[in-house]
């Protein structure tokens, strides 16, 4: 099973570029931003595309935080299509594995239904014009009222609507924490829903379950039960990625941590 670690926000590091790091922290596999993940700009081609596609590290894309397909605001919801799409174009090019998106939401008096109908009209656009070079991973949330992916009867709904495409799933264990979801039973309870599970985010979280807060926490410094985290990766039996604060040393600790556990 492949287990690595998120880099910076910026998708760069320091001494060498993400495969450098890799290599330090003994991680399979990476999670990079093209781009500034706060930012609307496309991102540029990257100078180690070629070294990506030829490593053995599996590389996964995380698409912008802006980014909202389910907004029913035109001005978000057309730009976050567009966005997608580039960033979709650029994860194929350095041959990423899968571009993870947070599900989105719609806001104020809008009905939960009309995000749902965007996703679909997304992948129903794409389709048409050969699909999405890379896999979209739709990713589960921590908080945000008329959210597509916080509740389980929510990610259901928003499967009905782009099941069909071949939309993958990302588990985060914070979101579903913070969400009040059973990490007892998550990967039962989201397989029944999706029928996979294509990456796990597996974070501690700093606060308490159903909190809805979204406060990630390095493994065992938090109020998620180690045991229970790494049961989680067990059964999802994906690639593990860990998006925990910390530094060279810790990150290799938990890898090392959670690739033992596992073998």
């Amino acid at each position: 099973m492949h287990v690595g670690s998120g880099l910076t926000e910026s998708g760069e590091v320091e001494d060498g570029g993400v495969l450098a790091r890799a290599a330090e922290v003994d991680a399979t596999a990476v999670q990079v931003f093209l781009a500034d993940p706060q930012d609307w700009k496309a991102p540029a081609p990257r100078p180690d595309a070629e070294q990506l596609q030829a490593s053995d590290v599996v590389v996964f894309v995380h698409a912008p935080y802006v980014l909202n397909v389910a907004s029913t605001n035109n001005r978000i919801r057309i730009p976050s299509r567009k966005l997608l799409g580039q960033h979709a174009a650029a994860s194929a090019a350095i041959g990423a594995a899968g571009m993870v998106v947070h599900g989105g939401h719609v806001t104020g008096k809008d009905d939960p239904v009309a995000g749902f109908d965007n996703w679909r009209k997304l992948f129903e656009r794409q389709a048409r014009d050969g699909g999405f070079p890379v896999p979209v991973l739709i990713e589960n949330t921590a908080g945000g009222d008329k959210a597509m992916a916080r509740e389980l009867e929510a990610l259901a709904r928003l499967w009905e609507a782009v099941g069909e495409f071949g939309a993958g799933f990302v588990l985060d264990t914070c979101h579903a924490w913070a969400a009040g979801w059973d990490l007892g039973t998550v990967v039962e309870d989201v397989r029944a829903i999706t029928g996979r599970i294509d990456l796990v985010h597996l974070n501690d979280s700093r606060d308490e379950a159903g909190s809805n807060r979204d406060r990630h926490a390095p493994l065992g410094e938090g109020s998620i039960p180690v045991e229970l985290l790494l049961e989680v990766a067990r059964t999802a039996g994906c690639p593990v990625v860990l998006e925990t604060p910390g530094d060279v040393a810790s990150h290799a600790g938990e890898i090392s941590l959670v690739r033992d556990a596992l073998s």
